[in-house]
């Protein structure tokens, strides 16, 4: 049985139906069934459509993930405008956001990322996350750091890529929320300091 055609709909809300749509896909079979014309069926239109909001496979896996990382970064930055001004405070926000947001994107996330492991456009893709989450945590770390701009810098590299271990193990039930949280949370608080 076919799906009824989809009403017309503005082009932003197309697109938020086709990523709910895909994200149900992923989720129920897999990033493997994840085509664009498996997604255009199931949401009740044309393929050209589901084309033109992607353009490939790739396009739409990464506007995914994209969708996926604002809302990390979104709640992040309000978690932030909200707390105390100590770095232990601080830390500890920025990793219970962290956390938070790969659960609630759960394996689908990691799913997605694999997917596009070796793809050149996700490769500039994610390179551009990571610079973007170095700059935030810079950005947010820098009032409690005596570091210099090029160290701070560094730091934060380092803190990214273990946010990104220690999430995984999270969501591979090697340890809690609030031991991946307390994790990162001390290390971004010892990361601050010189020497």
């Amino acid at each position: 049985m076919s799906p009824t055609p989809a009403k017309k709909l503005p082009r932003a809300e197309r697109r938020d139906q086709l990523l709910d749509t895909a994200l149900a896909i992923v989720r129920g079979e897999g990033t493997d069934a994840l085509t664009l014309a498996h997604v255009a069926e199931r949401a009740g239109v044309s393929k050209p459509i589901a084309y033109e909001h992607f353009g490939t496979r790739s396009g739409l896996l990464i506007a995914l993930y994209e969708r996926i990382d604002d809302r990390q970064v979104a709640a992040l930055l309000q978690a932030l405008e909200r707390t105390p001004r100590r770095l232990e405070d601080v830390a500890r926000v920025m990793s219970q956001a962290y956390m938070a947001c790969h659960l609630t994107a759960g394996p689908e996330a990691l799913a997605i990322a694999a997917a596009l492991s070796g793809d050149g456009e996700m490769e500039a893709f994610h390179q551009r996350l990571l610079d973007r989450y170095v700059a935030l945590y810079r950005d947010a770390l820098a009032p409690y750091s005596a570091l210099p701009p090029d160290a701070l810098h560094l730091r934060c590299v380092g803190l990214i890529g273990a946010a990104e271990a220690i999430s995984r193990d999270m969501l591979r039930g090697r340890v809690d929320e609030a031991g991946a949280t307390g994790a990162l949370a001390a290390l971004i608080v010892g990361g601050m300091q010189e020497g």
